[in-house]
């Protein structure tokens, strides 16, 4: 699972990424390689929305790059549903319930103690009003998770659930 914006040029100047990459360009080539050291071709890959601020033909071009079967759930900067639902092999505009548990969104809900789901979430980048995990949430953007999408069984290690 992940959230990971390709071609954001403003990402690298509103949060510490300018101490990490030197260019967009090094910041899309970082995520494709950690991507596809960590993803095979028989994997499902939750994409929690904003998948690239660039044009059609680049958004292609990047996920012509990506293995897995990639199923992606629309975040405020992915505007064509029409244009996901074809290049990605699933596209939702809507939250995913999976194992009956986790609720998959591009940005967070609300849930509290006494509700029997656990959120797993983007779009919030490094807002410091977030942690990086609970009880109940787990954050999937991009810096969070060192550059590198991170699979159910390591969200569940992480917060306790296995």
């Amino acid at each position: 699972m992940a959230t990971l914006i390709f071609w954001h040029r403003n990402i690298l100047l509103y949060s510490s990424e300018h101490d990490i990459f030197s260019s967009i360009e090094q910041r899309n080539e970082t995520l494709i390689t950690n991507w596809n050291k960590v993803v095979k071709n028989g994997d499902t890959v939750f994409f929690l929305g904003d998948f690239a601020m660039a044009n059609r033909q680049k958004m292609t071009e990047i996920y012509q790059r990506l293995k897995g079967y990639k199923v992606i759930i629309l975040g405020n900067h992915d505007h064509s549903y029409p244009f996901f639902k074809g290049l990605f092999d699933e596209a939702s505009r809507y939250p995913i319930i999976i194992e009956d548990f986790f609720i998959l969104s591009h940005e967070p809900l609300y849930i509290n103690e006494q509700m029997p789901y656990f959120n797993i979430f983007g779009h919030v980048h490094l807002n410091p009003e977030f942690k990086d995990y609970s009880n109940k949430h787990f954050i999937v953007s991009a810096e969070r998770i060192n550059y590198t999408p991170i699979s159910l069984q390591a969200i569940k290690k992480k917060v306790g659930l296995i």
